[in-house]
């Protein structure tokens, strides 16, 4: 069975261990984001290990569509198929549904719309996405919701929500009864639910309330991060994160950039998860604890210095900013790759710190000191936007 222990409080902040059948999750935590079972920028799952990766992620619409789910499972799961002996946390799958499918129609009992790859009819539903998820064989499996435009219609939003509270008790029934089956791969699979709402915080509040009372083994804020401001996201932190149980593993999904890791975790985030490490690795933009560099630009056509010169990743412990630079100019896949590999370090070594800050009670003046570093400045009072209660 799963434990989540609070370990360091500072604020709302908390240290915490969770141990999961796959491995034990120091946090607060940044995964890696590998989709399709594969770290976008060629870094293999066994790599992660030395650029201190805790959490994969994979995405299970993606593998749904390819190669199969069924595949997957016949292989052993997803983590024996891409040789990762860590903990796997599995997306639903629910915001690839309404982002990337033009054609679609939700009804109650799920949704109906053309793949992205080839368009053959697909309909996934609660039942339907935890099922792909066990043959996965994920670690922690997420809920399948809707997650609506943050800035949509407050009426619209109420009953988004209510479908996607209905939706989360069929998933938290379907995955009791895959857990029990015989040929289960991971008969222990965790299931998060999923927080909606917009930027609206009686919505938000209330769906927070709703779902808390579920007994979930952990519970995301979804739908941010997709439009709003910075401080409009910070603020439903402020406003949603008290209303989920503390004593539960929470995750703020999709997020983000290194300030907005530092703002979550002091609003009581745990787990996060974003693409710009190796989206922005893979076009020449890398991390630093200065703020980020652009190896594109021609001032370091011959910077013998590595990408940072307090990092010790792989790629700063051998290779120049001018050779990073020559082989991203040159078109060569070497180069996107260690740019991806310093990135993953980078973040990961900043949770890293992050946790050790909290550990000697000092986070408020690290999260200060680092975003000075950034050049930028830490978020006090956030904007208040208008509230609907219904």
């Amino acid at each position: 069975m799963a434990s989540y222990e609070i370990l360091k409080e500072e604020g709302r902040a908390k240290r915490a261990r969770f141990k999961t059948a796959h491995g034990t999750i120091e946090t607060p935590v940044f995964m890696n984001v590998g989709t399709a079972a594969a770290i976008k920028g060629a870094v293999s799952s066994p790599e992660l290990r030395e650029l201190k990766c805790q959490v994969e992620l994979c995405n299970t619409y993606h593998l749904h569509v390819r190669p199969g789910d069924d595949v997957v499972k016949e292989m052993g799961g997803v983590r024996k198929f891409m040789c990762w002996d860590g903990p796997v946390l599995t997306d639903s799958g629910g915001f690839q549904v309404f982002s990337l499918a033009k054609l679609r129609q939700i009804r109650e009992e799920g949704v109906t719309f053309h793949s992205h790859v080839d368009g053959r009819l697909i309909f996934m539903g609660p039942e339907q996405s935890m099922q792909i998820q066990s043959n996965l064989g994920s670690t922690i499996a997420m809920a399948f919701d809707e997650c609506p435009d943050a800035l949509a219609d407050a009426s619209y939003i109420d009953r988004s929500i209510e479908r996607t509270t209905r939706w989360l008790v069929r998933c938290q029934a379907e995955m009791r009864r895959l857990n029990s089956l015989p040929d289960t791969v991971n008969p222990d699979q965790l299931l998060f639910g999923i927080n909606q709402g917009g930027i609206i915080d009686g919505l938000r509040i209330r769906h927070a309330r709703q779902i808390a009372s579920l007994g979930l083994d952990g519970y995301a804020v979804g739908g941010l991060a997709v439009g709003e401001t910075h401080e409009q996201m910070y603020h439903v932190l402020e406003e949603v994160v008290p209303a989920l149980p503390r004593d539960k593993p929470t995750y703020l999904m999709g997020v983000g950039t290194p300030a907005n890791i530092l703002e979550g975790v002091e609003r009581g985030i745990d787990f996060f998860d974003c693409v710009y490490p190796s989206r922005n690795g893979r076009h020449g933009h890398v991390y630093t604890s200065r703020g980020h560099l652009n190896l594109f630009n021609a001032q370091y056509r011959t910077d013998p210095r590595p990408i940072d010169e307090s990092c010790g990743c792989p790629v700063c412990r051998t290779f120049s900013r001018a050779y990073l630079r020559h082989l991203l100019k040159s078109g060569e896949m070497l180069g996107m790759r260690l740019c991806v590999m310093h990135n993953l370090y980078f973040y990961n070594s900043l949770m890293e710190s992050i946790r050790l800050a909290l550990d000697e009670d000092r986070f408020a003046e690290f999260k200060k000191e680092t975003l000075a570093a950034y050049g930028e400045h830490p978020v006090h009072n956030t904007v208040m936007h208008a509230d609907w209660r219904p």
